[in-house]
């Protein structure tokens, strides 16, 4: 079948790789574009032709719709699907798209600007009957009429981005001595990543699921959900874990949020795939946070469990088509699970962990499925979001699939950078999510990422024995004819030991004084800075913002002292490991 000749994803990574696989089958050319970060990159290499759109910085390519439009032009097609991120949910860009001739594969426009706006969605949904979260339907805007707030709804508060959307521009305040500083980041966060700093406040709901609904609906009036899935484990209200159907969701109440979300969907004219985002309570009320208007990471599991392609009948719903079932078509067989294998650093606090992977091997077997962007000697570039692949499993019921994905975990090889292999094993193992519980403050907690250490898999390959300082390695050894897996101190290379110490004296910093020295902990952008020379902070203190690989990282003073040799400023780079000042004890010999 070729509804279309050709259509023109705009988007990288396993996000094109996934959606070249569809069009693959139903006959249609798929064209890429890529920045000059990502030349080399496997959506490149996977794409029947590609265009370079810019350089590596994503405001400079991959959010610059005129240059994607002019891609889809030069390549004769007929079609641009947006893919998740980026440019997905631009209300501009899908008009831009439209204006030049050419269809967009995806909701309508007007959808998305309505749903774009948390504010007005808030708003049409409540007219519409969609229970929402209690809170404002208007922008606020001050720091002191959030602390107004505070006192008529009482704590904790949610600080949110009108336009946000993927864990961006979220701030839980749970006193007002908070506000001021959350009221200022979710501000930021919404101008950084949506152009747009309007936030609103919403009450924060203590230990509730994070459940979602998938829905799809076609140019003749049909809209149909495709069951929840649950998304309650999260890092900083960015998913990890996605699992379908919800632990806690009975036939019933599948029914009951299955019905809300048709309705929200219904209520703005909804056109496409798109999710409808909630909030479950321990006491089983549901309410409507917001809506995704695109296909979304997690939809994997949705497609494990129906047995349906989702990009497919995003492709034809665009083409004009009806929607290949109706509701009571929708069947759902097994349980699925997928986990987020992101470049992260759980030891360092899930830092982002670029760098080239030097070793790759994907799982397999029965009911394995990875969506992945990358292989061996791929670039885990510091300029966009850190993950590596999605690992989806389903099984025949919650418990198989949870040992399957232990399986898959241990299967899978990925060397040279960090990533979240380790953290996936000691979660799925603990008796918190074995019982289907909400793991309320696990994820960070120490406990678990003591064991996330214990299993992360080495990150570099392993290197010939010269002479140098000792370190531990794990080797295969064997014994009467049985292999045992060791763990032996080896040297160090004489050139990673010069290595280490050029960076441990550029960390001391240009006085020497090492001890003094606070460092960028990842590569990235500075957003802001709050401290000035002279300044007297505690051990504790933010001293600036510093964003990596889409997510904000405070760097915190270690010490109490006075404040030097500030080096950096807002929008500056920075480099792992660079200077960024001095906290000194104070006194004579320190600059002021």
């Amino acid at each position: 079948m070729g509804v279309f000749s050709k259509v023109l994803v705009a988007n990288r990574g396993e996000i094109a790789v996934r959606i070249f696989r569809t069009l693959r089958e139903l006959g249609i050319g798929a064209v890429a574009v890529y920045s000059e970060a990502d030349r080399d990159a496997l959506h490149v290499q996977k794409a029947d032709e590609a265009y370079l759109i810019g350089p590596g910085p994503a405001a400079e390519s991959y959010l610059v719709s005129a240059r994607i439009v002019e891609a889809a032009t030069l390549a004769g097609a007929e079609a641009i699907h947006p893919g998740y991120g980026f440019l997905a949910e631009n209300a501009r860009f899908a008009r831009s798209v439209l204006e030049a001739g050419l269809v967009w594969i995806g909701p309508p426009p007007e959808a998305i600007e309505l749903m774009g706006s948390k504010t007005e969605a808030r708003t049409r949904m409540q007219a519409a009957g969609v229970p929402i979260i209690p809170g404002t339907t208007d922008p606020v805007g001050s720091a002191e009429e959030v602390v107004s707030l505070g006192n008529e709804l009482g704590y904790p508060l949610l600080i949110k981005a009108a336009a946000g959307g993927g864990g961006k521009g979220m701030k839980v305040v749970r006193g007002p001595e908070e506000v001021a500083s959350a009221f200022e980041s979710a501000e930021r966060e919404g101008q950084s990543y949506f152009a747009n700093p309007a936030v609103y406040v919403e009450r924060y709901l203590e230990d509730p699921r994070h459940v979602e609904v998938q829905v799809l609906a076609d140019g003749q009036g049909n809209v149909i959900h495709l069951g929840e899935r649950d998304c309650t484990i999260q890092r900083r209200h960015q998913k990890l874990v996605e699992e379908t159907p919800s632990p806690a969701v009975d036939g019933l109440l599948r029914e009951r949020i299955g019905a809300i979300a048709v309705d929200a969907a219904r209520a703005v004219g909804y056109r496409s795939a798109g999710t409808i985002e909630g909030l479950l309570s321990p006491e089983g009320d549901y309410y409507f946070m917001e809506m995704n208007t695109r296909i979304q990471v997690e939809h994997t599991v949705t497609e494990e469990v129906t047995g349906l392609d989702l990009v497919r009948e995003q492709v034809l719903v665009a083409a004009g088509e009806p929607l290949s079932l109706s509701q009571a078509d929708v069947r759902f067989q097994g349980h699925a699970i997928e986990c987020r294998i992101n470049a992260e650093d759980v030891a360092a606090g899930f830092l982002p962990s670029p760098g080239v992977i030097s070793a790759y091997r994907e799982p397999g077997g029965p009911g394995v499925r990875v969506d992945s962007g990358v292989a061996c000697g791929s670039e885990i570039p510091p300029l966009y979001d850190p993950m590596i692949a999605k690992l989806i499993v389903r099984g025949s019921d919650r418990e198989h699939a949870r040992q399957r994905m232990l399986r898959a975990l241990h299967e899978f090889e990925i060397g040279g950078v960090k990533s979240l292999l380790g953290f996936h094993r000691a979660l799925l193992s603990h008796p918190c999510f074995v019982a289907g519980e909400t793991c309320n403050g696990l994820v960070e907690s120490d406990e678990l990422v003591r064991r996330a250490a214990e299993l992360e898999p080495p990150a570099a390959p392993r290197e010939p024995a010269v002479a140098g300082t000792a370190r531990p390695r794990e080797t295969t050894v064997e014994v009467d004819g049985r292999r045992f897996e060791v763990r032996v101190l080896v040297p160090e290379p004489p050139h990673a030991g010069l290595a280490r110490r050029r960076r441990e004296r550029a960390r001391s910093g240009p006085s020497g004084a090492g001890l003094d020295a606070v460092v960028s902990p990842m590569q990235g952008t500075v957003l802001a800075v709050r401290v000035g020379n002279g300044d007297a902070v505690a051990s504790g203190d933010v001293l600036c913002i510093v964003e990596a690989m889409k997510m904000e990282n405070e760097v915190r003073a270690h010490r109490d002292g006075v404040v030097s040799g500030l080096a950096v400023s807002p929008g500056e780079a920075v480099t792992t490991g660079q200077v960024i000042c001095e906290v000194g004890s104070g006194g004579d010999d320190t600059p002021g």
